[in-house]
């Protein structure tokens, strides 16, 4: 039943919030939780115990299982010394233990440090050093750069998980056999060790505190600079709800694909934490490979996908399905960078062709915001649109100060006020407060560094952006600030810029180009 909301407009968004039609009035008015991540995910589910959460390469966990998991993560990092606040560096893929870990070191209060296994030993020495992390949690496949990285902060303790950890009989030990490796560096100890050392630890869950990051993860923000997003429980919660109590056709029990990695916030908040809170089966996918999307979607059939747009042109040049029917798909999620209204318009009709009749599911927001902010239903879903702000999300685009709001159709600076948005930068108050700010009402603003207008049905536009940032065909976000740096130490150049140009091998995304000027010699 949707939300009988209908009303004369004033001409400003933020008063008339015309988006509300599009929600029930449960959703309008539901109470946001208040309390940790984990606790939500456990309220949700602790009456469907038996039905799967995790499905790797076809291992089926249920949720039984993995809150057993879960809890003999949290005993163990307590065993090891993890207080309450203290934050631990998660370099990592989407393993079943990393969800492990995530909720695990939630039960205990402290912070899951999400850091991409793809980054330089400077920069993950950097990341380390800045929490003062003395925990690391991280893949085999990074084992050598993290133990290179680690010398000389205060990482006490290195913890390696192993794609093979959640295998078993055959499966386990072929990939054994084809991954044997010889990990050599700082000491460290196996997920099974572990998790063994501390099976009879007693646990003492920490109490709930409001407004207390849970998370970190990490984004150039406006300003093109790599920083720690910290996001709190209230956060994550609200976004889960936020998705879950909008119109889209999702039920539990139902087949999610996660491809997207654990840290970014659209593989955290969406595909980790809505997904569990939701108590839907998550097909786990550690490594994924765009080439390989059609034969994931072959074989799982799942009523939810996700990705970047470039994605998606996968699934529509591909021999392997072109002849599948669709109609088990319920829900098609894009985001990472805005899609191409012909990009859109082509794959709603490669859907519809192949006997699914629903359109691709977009939506807006960044990384301060949990990923969270606008989505487009079967209701609210015009063609170039990002969708329309969800139930608890108000989304306004200002003049040069958020006393001065543009009415329908204006362009102005994207602003978000949501219950999803960041605590605040890690160690970066003077960054904080230039993107957020508070109008004479006491609302929190985030600005988002964009630009665009809303029109008259609550759907948000975006023409451009004003940060400084490249975006690849596949979403990967580049900093040309961190590309100019490593140029310009060569002691030849004198100065150079890094910008994006257009990406001609693919439908979306730019490359990064630099150019540069030379010393006269």
């Amino acid at each position: 039943m949707t939300s009988q909301i209908e009303q004369s407009l004033t001409g400003y968004p933020s008063i008339d919030k015309p988006w509300l039609k599009y929600y029930s009035e449960e959703a309008i008015n539901a109470s946001l939780p208040e309390c940790k991540i984990y606790d939500y995910v456990y309220a949700q589910n602790k009456e469907y115990l038996q039905r799967t959460a995790l499905n790797y390469f076809d291992h089926k966990i249920t949720y039984d299982r993995m809150f057993q998991e879960i809890e003999a993560a949290a005993k163990a990092f307590q065993k090891i010394g993890v207080k309450k606040g203290d934050i631990v560096a998660v370099i990592t893929v989407t393993l079943p233990e990393t969800i492990y870990t995530f909720y695990g070191l939630n039960r205990i209060g402290a912070i899951s440090n999400m850091i991409d296994p793809r980054t330089s030993i400077e920069g993950i020495a950097d990341y380390i050093r800045e929490v003062n992390a003395r925990i690391v949690v991280v893949i085999e496949a990074a084992f050598e750069r993290v133990s290179k990285a680690i010398e000389g902060t205060p990482v006490e303790n290195l913890i390696v998980l192993s794609p093979a950890d959640s295998l078993s009989g055959v499966k386990k030990a072929l990939y054994k056999a084809a991954n044997r490796k010889f990990l050599q560096g700082h000491a460290w100890k196996n997920w099974k060790q572990f998790i063994d050392e501390g099976r009879e630890h007693i646990l003492q869950d920490a109490p709930y505190k409001k407004d207390e990051c849970c998370v970190i993860v990490h984004t150039g923000g406006t300003t093109g600079l790599p920083k720690g997003v910290m996001l709190s429980n209230e956060n994550l919660n609200a976004a889960a709800q936020q998705i879950l109590t909008s119109p889209l056709p999702l039920n539990p029990k139902d087949r999610f694909l996660n491809i997207m990695p654990p840290f970014i916030a659209y593989g955290t908040v969406l595909g980790i934490h809505t997904v569990a809170v939701g108590g839907l089966e998550s097909v786990v996918i550690p490594k994924f490979n765009p080439s390989e999307f059609d034969r994931l979607i072959l074989r799982y059939k799942p009523q939810c996908i996700m990705g970047v747009p470039a994605h998606f042109d996968y699934i529509i040049t591909s021999n392997k399905i072109k002849k599948l029917d669709f109609s088990f798909l319920k829900v098609a999620f894009v985001g990472g960078d805005k899609i191409k209204e012909e990009t859109e318009e082509r794959i709603n009709s490669y859907f519809k062709e192949h006997h699914c009749y629903i359109k691709i599911c977009k939506g807006y927001s960044l990384t301060e915001a949990s990923a969270t902010a606008t989505f487009a239903s079967e209701r609210c879903n015009k063609k170039g649109s990002a969708g329309s702000p969800l139930a608890n999300t108000v989304i306004a685009c200002f003049g040069d100060s958020i006393a001065d709001e543009k009415k329908y159709n204006e362009t102005g600076k994207v602003f978000i006020n949501s219950p999803t948005i960041m605590v605040g930068y890690y160690g970066k108050q003077v960054e904080t407060h230039q993107i957020i700010s508070f109008d004479q009402e006491g609302r929190k603003w985030l600005y988002t560094g964009d630009v665009g207008y809303i029109d008259q049905d609550g759907q948000l536009f975006i023409e451009g952006r004003q940060k400084r940032i490249i975006v690849r065909h596949d979403g990967f976000k580049v900093f040309p600030f961190l590309i100019e740096k490593v140029i310009e130490s060569d002691d030849r150049i004198k100065t150079c810029c890094a910008v994006g140009k257009n990406d001609t091998l693919h439908a979306q995304g730019q490359n990064p180009v630099a150019y540069v000027v030379l010393l006269e010699e």
